[in-house]
């Protein structure tokens, strides 16, 4: 297993191991050795979300990869999906972006891109660890052999990311159309609002002023998973015809349709299968998803004639599924589709290898407006959810069960009249214990609710931390379901 490379790159808390500017200089000098091999020169760009410490681990990893003789192409704050789509465009050898997604301003990541513009293998990972480890405490003097990387300026490329999200839509036209756009005080705070307002839409950015330290905070598309409160209120008092919101490194979004409601990953994934399955486009005519997926989804696939792929939790899994999908299945033109519940959807294609929160809404937006109803809610009932909740507990860093201890515990909890499924498991980017939970309609989700936090208050008692905090999401309808 590796030692610190999870789903989604290297996590942890700014100032702790390994979220320091030690770690990050002895991880670049590792990435340059495994990215550059035996080639006497390689490129690698850089990009970052608007954490206040995000200049100093960039700056940490810049100078181990300029150690190993690496040139860096520094994007600045740009969504992850921009990294990813310009490390192909750019014909770099890799990116990397400093970023810990929607989690909060004290966090923060480090992951790499392949050349394909996809997540490093894990095999090049466990490289890397291997070197970091070989290296120990001398790596963290600059011992330079050889030639010294370069450090290019490439914000101005930002502008071909943004010319390309339009390129894909050249017909489509949102004159008259107000949206009210929560940002998430991220990396989309700029490029977002741009892309938007090019195609004529009147744009409320709202979360769109970076501080360093609050990114996410009380902002973002987890805020509006949990609350719809101030959306609904910002769109009534603009009049606006619906609600956007991206996380902080603007690889997810979530919407609110004219009703107030919710419109999440579920629901994006049903209308884009129709979309593109209706031209022709959909790959293999099927759709990736994880297993926190609602049932309502898979009942709509399978009501179309869609095949329904089930992976474990991440995009890393579903992207790897789609292109196994890509191998025996692609014709040209064709688009993969999958994606998880929280608004991460992929829309896959020669150039477009990852989920791009930016890129999403304007597939769902040209869908809609193509489909000829009169409302994105009604579009969105399409996916008739059942009732489903995903608890979160903290379990810091106590002792943990073991898989086959989940899966009784599972097996045990569908013992209970009415529960169709149950999936417990470990978080890989978080300290936390996931429960999540459906019903076939005889529970709610306030009962799926009380099931949930027994299940997570033993675990917690395991772990040492019994009374800690545990946050149960109604997926069905968005919003938080009290605990006590």
């Amino acid at each position: 297993m590796p030692k610190w490379f999870g789903t989604d790159g290297i996590r942890g808390a700014v100032g702790e191991w390994p979220m320091t500017p030690e770690f990050a200089l002895r991880l670049g000098r590792a990435a340059g050795q495994v990215i550059r091999g035996e080639r006497p020169e390689a490129t690698v760009v850089i990009g970052r979300d608007t954490r206040q410490s995000g200049v100093m681990l960039q700056e940490a990893l810049e100078a181990g990869l300029m150690a190993s003789g690496v040139h860096v192409i520094d994007l600045g704050v740009v969504p992850t999906p921009g990294v990813a789509w310009l490390v192909r465009y750019l014909n770099a050898d890799a990116g990397a972006v400093i970023s810990a997604s929607h989690n909060p301003a004290d966090q923060n990541g480090i992951k790499f891109f392949h050349h394909t513009g996809r997540k490093l293998p894990e095999a090049l990972e466990n490289r890397v660890e291997e070197l970091i480890e070989q290296m120990g405490d001398a790596s963290d003097r600059l011992t330079v052999q050889g030639a010294i990387g370069r450090v290019q300026n490439g914000e101005v490329f930002q502008e071909l990311y943004i010319r390309d999200l339009l390129s894909e839509h050249p017909n489509l036209n949102l004159a008259g159309v107000r949206l009210v756009m929560d940002c998430a005080n991220g990396a989309a705070f700029r490029i977002a609002p741009e892309v938007f307002s090019r195609l004529g839409a009147e744009v409320v950015a709202i979360h769109a002023s970076p501080n360093g330290q609050n990114i996410n905070l009380k902002a973002g598309s987890e805020l509006v998973r949990r609350s719809l409160e101030e959306m609904n209120l910002l769109i009534a008092h603009h009049q606006a015809r619906f609600g956007l919101a991206f996380d902080g490194d603007a690889d997810r979004v979530v919407l609110v349709d004219e009703r107030g409601s919710l419109v999440d990953g579920d629901h994006m994934l049903g209308m884009l299968s129709r979309y593109f399955d209706e031209r022709g486009l959909l790959l293999g005519r099927s759709v990736v998803t994880t297993v926190m997926r609602n049932s309502g989804l898979k009942n709509q696939l399978e009501a179309s004639g869609i095949q329904m792929f089930e992976t474990p939790v991440g995009d890393k899994y579903v992207t790897d599924k789609i292109f196994e999908i890509r191998e025996t299945a692609a014709l040209e033109g064709q688009i993969g589709l999958g994606g998880e519940q929280a608004g991460h959807v992929l829309i896959v294609d020669e150039s477009h290898p990852t989920g791009d929160g930016i890129r999403t809404a304007l597939f769902v937006l040209r869908a809609f407006f193509e489909s000829g109803r009169d409302s994105l809610a009604s579009f969105a009932l399409e996916v008739g959810k059942t009732p489903q909740i995903i608890a979160s507990a903290r379990v810091g860093n106590g002792s943990r069960y073991a898989r086959q201890e989940l899966d009784e515990m599972e097996a045990s909890t569908l013992g209970n009249p009415g529960l169709i499924r149950a999936n417990l498991r470990y978080s890989g980017t978080e300290p936390l214990l996931r429960v999540m939970l459906e019903s076939d309609g005889t529970l709610d989700e306030t009962q799926l609710g009380r099931i949930a936090l027994g299940l997570c208050r033993k675990a917690q008692e395991h772990s040492g931390l019994p009374n800690a905090h545990v946050d149960v999401l109604n997926v069905t309808r968005g919003g938080v379901i009290p605990t006590t």
